[in-house]
C-alpha cells in the first residue's frame, strides 16, 4: 500500500526571534521569524516536492496562530498541529556574531511544545508516511518525551524509515550528562540520522568525525550525515564512507542550515525509492549534493524559515557552480 505522506517530522514549533539591528533610541531589535528544527525541514522538503506533515504543539496565541498560517503557506499539513490553550507558544531569542553563528535564548519555561501527549497522537498520520522525522528538543521534558516515543513506536511498527537529529541545545536540557544520556538513547530506534560535527563527538566520545561516524553505525544506524559548516558533510554506510564539499558562499545567517540540508537531502534520498542499504553511492552523493546546495541557498539571506530556497532555485543553482564541488 503507498503512503500519503512523504516526511511527517514531530516536535517543536516555535518563534525565532532574530537580530534586526537597533532603534533610533540604540535599542535593540528582534525580527519575529517561524523556526523549529522539524519545521524547518519540512519546509525545505516541501519546497523540493515533498508533501509533508508536522506533529506537535503551539500556543493558543498570536505566535501560535502565525506559525499555523505560515506552516499552512509552506505546503505543509497541519492536521496534527494542536493549540494549547494553558501555555503559551515557545519563543527563541537568537543573536548573530560576525560570522553568522547563533546564540539562544529560551522562553520555554514549559512552552507549548513540550505538552504533547501521547494520546493526542494521529496514529494514521505516523503510520501512512514513508519518512518519520524527529530531533531532541521534544525529549527534554514530559509529557512531550512519551508522546515521541510512542510516534517512534507506531511508525517503526507500519515499516516507516525513522530519520534523527539530536539538534542539541544545551540551556533546555538539565545538565550535559543528562542531555547526551537521553540523546543516545533513541539512537538504536532510528534508521537514518543527521548530526553536527559537536554532536557527533558529544555523542560518542570520539576524537574525530570519522571514528565518529563509525560508533554511530555501531549503534544500528544505517546511514550517517555529519555536518562540518564550511567543510562540507561527512555521509557514511556500512560499506563506505566519503566528505562531500560544501559550496563557497557569503554566510549571513546558519539559522536553518543544518535542517535546510536534511530537507533536501531526504527529499532526494526519497526519489530513488530504495531501501538505505540498497542505495547506490552515486545517488547517495545526489543526496548530499541536494542538501548542501539548498544549505549554501539558506545561510545567504537572515532567517531560518523564510531563507529556505524553492526547487526551481536549488536545481539552478545546482546547474550553474556545480564545478566548484567535488561530486563529479
Amino acid at each position: 500500500m503507498s503512503k500519503e505522506i512523504d516526511i511527517v517530522a514531530l516536535g517543536e514549533l516555535l518563534i525565532d526571534f532574530t537580530e534586526s539591528g537597533y532603534s533610533k533610541n540604540g535599542m535593540k531589535l528582534f525580527e519575529q521569524n517561524p523556526g523549529g528544527a522539524p519545521a524547518n525541514l519540512l519546509t525545505a522538503a516541501s519546497h523540493m516536492g515533498c508533501s509533508t506533515a508536522f506533529v506537535g504543539k503551539v500556543g493558543n496565541d498570536m505566535h501560535g496562530h502565525f506559525l499555523k498560517e505560515t506552516l499552512k503557506k509552506e505546503g505543509i499539513d497541519t492536521r496534527a498541529v494542536l493549540e494549547d490553550t494553558e501555555y503559551f507558544t515557545t519563543m527563541a531569542f537568537v543573536e548573530l556574531d560576525e560570522r553568522g553563528e547563533r546564540s539562544f535564548s529560551f522562553a520555554r519555561k514549559p512552552g507549548a511544545d513540550t505538552m504533547l501527549r501521547k494520546e493526542e497522537l494521529d496514529e494514521k498520520l505516523l503510520s501512512n508516511c514513508k519518512i518519520f522525522h524527529f530531533g531532541s528538543l521534544s525529549l527534554t521534558n514530559e509529557p512531550s518525551r512519551s508522546a515521541t516515543l510512542e510516534a517512534i513506536s507506531i511508525a517503526k511498527k507500519a515499516g516507516v524509515i525513522i530519520s534523527y537529529d539530536p539538534n542539541y541545545r544545551a540551556s533546555l536540557w538539565k545538565s550535559e550528562c543528562t542531555a547526551v544520556e537521553e540523546m543516545k538513547k533513541v539512537i538504536s530506534l532510528a534508521d537514518i540520522m543527521k548530526v553536527s560535527d559537536e554532536e557527533s563527538l558529544l555523542l560518542t566520545g570520539a576524537s574525530n568525525y570519522e571514528d565518529a561516524s563509525d560508533e554511530f553505525l555501531k549503534m544500528g544506524i544505517k546511514l550517517v550525515a555529519i555536518t562540518l559548516g564550511k567543510q562540507g558533510v561527512l555521509v557514511a554506510r556500512k560499506d563506505q564512507r566519503e566528505i562531500f564539499d560544501a559550496f563557497s558562499v557569503n554566510t549571513v545567517d546558519t539559522t536553518g542550515a543544518g535542517d535546510s540540508f536534511w530537507g533536501g537531502f531526504l527529499s532526494r534520498l526519497l526519489s530513488y525509492n530504495q531501501a538505505i542499504e540498497k542505495l547506490e553511492w552515486e545517488e547517495i552523493s545526489q543526496c548530499a549534493l541536494t542538501g548542501n546546495a539548498v544549505a549554501a541557498l539558506c545561510v545567504q539571506s537572515r532567517g531560518g524559515m523564510p531563507s529556505i530556497p524553492g526547487k526551481d532555485d536549488v536545481e539552478l543553482f545546482i546547474k550553474n557552480n556545480r564545478k566548484r564541488c567535488s561530486y563529479d
